[in-house]
C-alpha cells in the first residue's frame, strides 16, 4: 500500500519550493524595475524633462518635454516665417538699440541673431540654454555670421544663470511651457531684470484647438497669468496679432 502521507509531504515541499522561487523571481524583477526607473528619472530630471517634487506648475498643467538638439533643424524651418512671423513679434516689442536682453531657451540661435541685430553693436544679448549641444550649434552660427554682441550661457533647469538686475528684456519663444521648475525659474528671471524690465512669452494659443501643435506645447493666457504673476509680475500686455501665438508681456511688481 503506498505511503500517502510521505507522498503528500513531498508534494507540499515541492509546492513550497516553487512558491519561494517565484517570490524570489518577482522580487528580483521588481528590484531591476525600480533601479531602472530611478536611473531614468535622474537622467530625465537632468535633461529638464522631469520636475523635482513640489515644483510642478501651479496651474495644474503638464509641462512638455524639452526639444533636443536633434530637432534644431525644425527651429530653422523656412515655414516659421509664415507660421510665426518672428520679425513682426519683435516689432511689437520695440526693442531699443543699446538694450541688454536675454534669449532664454535660445536653442541654436534663431531668435538670438535677430535680437543681436535689434540691439546693435552697443547692446548685448545673453543666449541661455540648458543643452550644451544647442549652445555648440549657437556658437557655430555666431562665428559664421560674425556676431560679437552675444554671450552664450549654460543654464540649469531651475536657474538661467543670468546676471542680476542687468536686463531690459527677457524673451522666451515657445520655451516656457517646457520648464520643469517654472516657479523657481521665474524667481531667477525676475532677479535678472532691471526694475522696469519686461518678461515676454511667445506661446502657441491653447485656446485655439485648430492650431496644429500638441496640447502640452501650448499655453492659455490664464495659465501663463496665474503662474507668472505668482512670482511678482503683472501681465501688462496681451497681443494676439501673430497667426498662432500669444505675445504676453509681463512687468515687475
Amino acid at each position: 500500500m503506498p505511503n500517502i502521507s510521505f507522498r503528500s509531504a513531498n508534494v507540499t515541499r515541492d509546492r513550497r519550493t516553487e512558491h519561494l522561487r517565484a517570490m524570489r523571481s518577482r522580487f528580483f524583477l521588481a528590484g531591476i524595475t525600480l533601479a531602472l526607473a530611478a536611473a531614468v528619472g535622474v537622467v530625465a530630471q537632468q535633461a529638464g524633462v522631469v520636475a523635482p517634487p513640489g515644483v510642478h506648475p501651479i496651474s495644474g498643467r503638464r509641462f512638455a518635454q524639452v526639444m533636443g538638439a536633434a530637432g534644431a533643424a525644425w527651429l530653422d524651418r523656412p515655414e516659421r516665417i509664415e507660421e510665426e512671423q518672428p520679425d513682426r513679434a519683435l516689432d511689437v516689442l520695440k526693442i531699443p538699440k543699446g538694450g541688454v536682453v536675454a534669449d532664454v531657451g535660445a536653442g541654436s540661435g534663431y531668435f538670438t541673431v535677430k535680437l543681436a541685430d535689434r540691439v546693435g553693436p552697443t547692446g548685448k544679448v545673453y543666449a541661455a540654454d540648458i543643452q550644451p549641444e544647442m549652445l555648440r550649434l549657437l556658437g557655430l552660427r555666431l562665428t559664421r555670421d560674425r556676431i560679437s554682441n552675444v554671450t552664450p550661457v549654460q543654464g540649469d533647469v531651475d536657474n538661467p544663470r543670468l546676471p542680476a538686475a542687468a536686463l531690459d528684456l527677457v524673451l522666451m519663444v515657445d520655451v516656457y511651457h517646457e520648464f520643469s521648475a517654472p516657479q523657481t525659474m521665474l524667481r531667477h528671471l525676475r532677479d535678472a531684470l532691471k526694475p522696469d524690465g519686461r518678461l515676454v512669452l511667445l506661446e502657441y494659443r491653447k485656446e485655439d484647438p485648430s492650431i496644429p501643435i500638441r496640447e502640452d506645447h501650448k499655453m492659455s493666457v490664464a495659465e501663463a497669468k496665474l503662474e507668472v504673476e505668482a512670482e511678482g509680475f503683472t501681465l501688462s500686455q496681451v497681443n494676439e496679432s501673430l497667426p498662432r501665438q500669444h505675445i504676453l508681456v509681463f512687468t515687475k511688481r
